[in-house]
């Protein structure tokens, strides 16, 4: 089955139109011929057969009443025959309408009677329909004679000599008009689509670099706007694509690296002392559980990335799960000899699921003591604002590049490029308390400023 395209479709419609149109038209003036031309010669006709009737009473048909009735015929559109019997009337029309004769037995019976007979059809003969009616002439109630007045009927190119060629005219060149303005527009229209469907060719084949040019604001131009949004965001998934998998490929290249190297040293035995091997499989050991904390990571955050995921929610003292999860660092605070100031309101009561915000305020905490000042402070507070229970926790450590702030929460995104293994982490600790404080119905925010510290500021709405 062959297919069609759109502007073949218009095209094709317009077309059938301008068919229905002539097929209308057609339709319309054989509509104003028979209702309107006919009827009107019939009506004519039989008002003047009845008028020209109304003139004979005179008791006979004379050769004087015959002679004016020859007169008429010459000055009038109509035929007028004058007969003292019907049977006379075949002489002087000796034609059939519609291949019947003239008077039926049924018309005989209507014209005894005093009634007029229409008699309306085709004539061989002539060539044309005809349009008459037979008049019984009475004087006295006595039947004297009859008349027949009947005319020929105009045919349709006839009837509308004039009117026709300026139709055909003045739709010739509405039609061309038409064709003209529909081929402009198709073409106006369907070139923005093609471009589109161009680009989409290319966006299918990876390359998102295209653009739709807008040159209309109307619902193509929307479209093309629409479109180009679309390719802008997916030109963006496919570049945090590949960042994801860059990093993920580094994240495991690195410590397998280590793995193997300090691996074949110890099938080599190329150490000079027990205490040398024992450290190079600490090593490997370390970067082992690192991986896997990276696994774990990845697996935690799509978990939490899953719309389906449910949290097992009960009312929380939101100070004291502050408290706890501080007493998780309190080895490396002291290592570090970073203080802690808090400032928690103990009444601040919420609905979470306990292990996941113990899971938000570990991350959170562990991030501002590695990017701390030794000798520093990290600040901690928690007020209720409006029917929100806001935290602040601020260090004053080595801060954030300004033009980093929009990125933080993203996937393996780290403000130290070089990508230093000091810090330690997946890259995937933001990610995952974004991920939980949304599935809390709460907002995250982050404050910075390079060299002067950071404030991660957390809300959630608070149980009344």
């Amino acid at each position: 089955m062959k297919h069609f395209s759109v502007s073949q479709k218009v095209l094709l419609l317009f077309f059938v139109s301008i068919i229905f149109s002539i097929l209308f038209s057609f339709l319309f003036i054989h509509f104003l011929y028979k209702e309107l031309y006919i009827r009107s010669v019939k009506e004519r006709l039989i008002f003047e057969g009845k008028q020209t009737a109304a003139h004979f009473h005179y008791g006979s048909l004379s050769e004087d009443i015959k002679e004016k009735i020859e007169w008429y015929n010459l000055i009038s559109p109509y035929e007028v025959i004058a007969v003292d019997q019907l049977d006379e009337l075949h002489q002087h029309f000796p034609y059939q309408i519609d291949y019947k004769h003239l008077i039926s037995q049924e018309d005989e019976k209507k014209l005894s009677s005093g009634q007029y007979v229409v008699k309306e059809g085709y004539v061989h003969e002539l060539d044309r329909k005809i349009v008459g009616a037979i008049f019984p002439l009475t004087h006295e109630q006595n039947l004297i004679g009859f008349i027949y007045i009947y005319i020929p009927l105009a045919e349709i190119p006839e009837v509308f000599s004039k009117g026709i060629p300026i139709l055909i005219l003045f739709g010739l060149i509405f039609f061309v008009l038409i064709y003209f303005v529909i081929t402009y527009s198709i073409h106006s229209i369907f070139r923005s689509l093609r471009t589109i469907q161009t680009i989409a060719k290319e966006i299918s084949r990876g390359n998102f670099s295209k653009r739709v040019p807008i040159q209309t604001s109307d619902d193509i131009g929307e479209l093309a706007s629409a479109f180009n949004k679309m390719t802008e965001s997916l030109e963006k998934q496919d570049e945090r694509k590949k960042e994801f998998l860059s990093n993920v490929a580094h994240e495991l290249r690195t410590p397998l690296t280590y793995i193997g190297g300090y691996t074949q040293i110890l099938l080599d035995e190329a150490y000079s002392s027990k205490e040398e091997a024992k450290n190079h499989l600490l090593l490997i050991n370390k970067e082992t559980t690192r991986m896997q904390k990276l696994i774990n990571d990845l697996l935690q955050l799509n978990e939490l990335e899953n719309k389906d995921m449910t949290l097992e929610a009960e009312p929380i003292a939101f100070s004291q799960l502050i408290f706890d999860s501080l007493e998780l660092f309190a080895p490396a605070l002291k290592k570090r000899n970073i203080s802690i100031k808090t400032d928690l309101d103990d009444e601040i009561i919420i609905m979470g699921d306990m292990n996941r915000l113990h899971q938000v305020f570990c991350n959170v905490i562990d991030n501002a003591i590695k990017y701390s000042f030794e000798n520093g402070m990290i600040n901690i507070a928690l007020y209720q604002k409006e029917k929100r229970a806001v935290v602040i926790v601020r260090d004053n450590g080595i801060g954030i590049p300004k033009k980093e702030l929009d990125r933080i929460g993203e996937r393996f995104y780290r403000t130290d490029k070089s990508r230093s293994r000091e810090t330690g982490g997946t890259g995937l600790g933001l990610s995952i308390v974004k991920q939980i404080v949304a599935l809390h119905n709460g907002t995250m925010k982050i404050e910075s400023e390079e060299g002067q510290g950071t404030s991660v500021i957390l809300s959630f709405p608070i149980v009344e």
